[in-house]
């Protein structure tokens, strides 16, 4: 990993903004879209960069917005990678976030995020706080080929468990289904029954497949070559170099999911998952009106 001095954190404008505190990520995925060569790495996406004046940055952007609002965290680098535990960045930008009462969701595949439940927690009892947890494959033997380098669907489903358990809301991203490997009813059935029986507050699914651009597409289809001997020749005889690729199965799959949502009552449109996801409640705003702000 190497080092920089950021010129700033916040990306985003209105009733939400986001923050990368890491660029670059030492998870592994396969099917990982942030090596894409549109993202213009200047560095390996395996060296992380480190934006080490994260804290002091999100500071200085927090103190002078007068409306809060969600901070989200993770749509491209996982916040709680290997180097967080040396590092602990996250941990001092929620603290940030803690202090001037903003609220926060947070995207991860790593059980290191229980390390923060206690400040979670108390960002959830003064603003809002929401864990997100990317789920893609159940079974354990796969999932270790799909995501080498990060702890496995199950372990994360007993994260979005203690979650719950401390209040916390959670929102899982099922995504992405990868066409003749993990895009079966037996894997989706599986992944949705313990969302389930977590109580999971929504599931965020765009469709049944996967998306490849260029950069991202060599690294996925080195990887099919090297776990699944002749998966790549199949990929490229159906899809070509299509950015979307969806699943044979996606419309069976689709039903599966919608029906399995209404039913247990979780939010499954992208839309109402976002507008969950990037509302503050108004009696938030209130509270930290009324009660000042720690300056």
């Amino acid at each position: 990993m190497h080092f920089v001095d950021a010129k700033g954190i916040l990306s985003g404008s209105g009733g939400s903004f986001g923050m990368n505190i890491y660029r670059g990520c030492s998870h592994g995925c396969i099917y990982c879209d942030s090596r894409s060569l549109c993202y213009q790495f200047t560095h390996p996406f395996e060296d992380i960069e480190v934006k080490q004046n994260a804290p002091e940055l999100l500071e200085k952007a927090l103190r002078s917005k007068r409306k809060r609002c969600m901070i989200g965290t993770g749509s491209m680098s996982d916040p709680y990678m290997h180097c967080e535990e040396q590092l602990g960045l996250t941990r001092r930008c929620l603290e940030v976030i803690k202090k001037y009462r903003f609220g926060v969701t947070l995207i991860t595949k790593s059980d290191r995020i229980l390390r923060d439940i206690d400040l979670l927690s108390e960002i959830n009892e003064e603003a809002k706080c929401v864990v997100q947890m990317t789920l893609t494959t159940f079974d354990d033997d796969l999932c270790k080929i799909v995501e080498p380098n990060v702890c496995n669907t199950k372990r994360r489903i007993e994260v979005l468990a203690a979650m719950k358990e401390r209040g916390i809301p959670t929102m899982v991203w099922l995504t992405p289904i990868l066409p003749f490997i993990n895009d079966t009813a037996e894997n989706v059935s599986a992944i949705l029954s313990e969302c389930a029986r977590v109580g999971v507050k929504g599931i965020i699914c765009f469709d049944m497949g996967l998306t490849l651009r260029d950069g991202d597409r060599e690294y996925y289809y080195a990887a099919l070559d090297r776990h699944f001997p002749g998966l790549k020749k199949r990929y490229i005889e159906t899809y070509g170099k299509a950015y979307e690729l969806p699943s044979p199965n996606a419309a069976p799959l689709r039903k599966l999911f919608r029906d399995f949502c209404k039913e247990h009552g979780m939010l499954y449109k992208p839309e109402d998952c976002f507008a969950y996801l990037n509302d503050l409640p108004e009696k938030y705003e209130q509270l930290s009106m009324f009660g000042g702000l720690t300056e």
